[in-house]
């Protein structure tokens, strides 16, 4: 019988069962913490501070972004964000796989993207494995205040998601869409 030798952290990229409390996810967890520490600790008048933070953060963050403190997130490095993101008083990143952002994406204050999830089975949750499924905003999309996004979502381009709004599944490009669960309320 062969051993799987791959890493948790290749096992949580997959989107298959890993331990969080790997040695190596726990120290990226910690490192991802003392930078939304020190990022949390600044004021308007250090831009520049915190662009090189958010840069030592994010796996990928385009030139014109700005976000407010506090932000907090698992690992920062599965974070994607394209040019001129604007992420609003405390938003919350689970980004235990990828969460890729694109142009000129605006998010409102408190909204929660969560690729993490476990088992819905008792017995595979006792195991402590957990799972993660990327998450996709497209370009020109406007989240609203207090959105929160479950993990395999996609929401195309040009696209809203009302204030208050549990987007479970994807949602298409160019509609304005809203609602626990959120729907396509009107094509743009």
């Amino acid at each position: 019988m062969r051993v799987d030798e791959r890493t948790e952290k290749e096992k949580m990229l997959a989107g298959e069962l890993y331990l969080a409390s790997d040695p190596e996810l726990v120290a990226d967890r910690l490192r991802a913490r003392r930078l939304t520490g020190d990022y949390n600790a600044t004021y308007e008048g250090e831009p520049g501070r915190r662009t090189r933070i958010l840069r030592e953060l994010f796996g990928r963050l385009g030139p014109g972004a700005e976000v407010e403190p506090p932000f907090y997130c698992d690992y920062g490095y599965n974070i994607l964000a394209g040019s001129r993101l604007y992420l609003n008083f405390g938003c919350v990143f689970l980004d235990c796989n990828r969460i890729s952002i694109g142009d000129d994406a605006l998010f409102g204050p408190y909204v929660q993207i969560y690729t993490a999830s476990h088992p819905v089975d008792p017995a595979a949750r006792r195991s402590k494995r957990e799972l993660a499924a990327p998450v996709s905003v497209g370009n020109n999309v406007w989240i609203g205040g207090g959105v929160i996004i479950l993990p395999g979502v996609t929401i195309g381009d040009d696209t809203t998601i009302g204030a208050g709004s549990v987007v479970a599944g994807d949602i298409p490009a160019n509609v304005v869409a809203a609602g626990n669960p959120c729907v396509v309320k009107r094509q743009l």
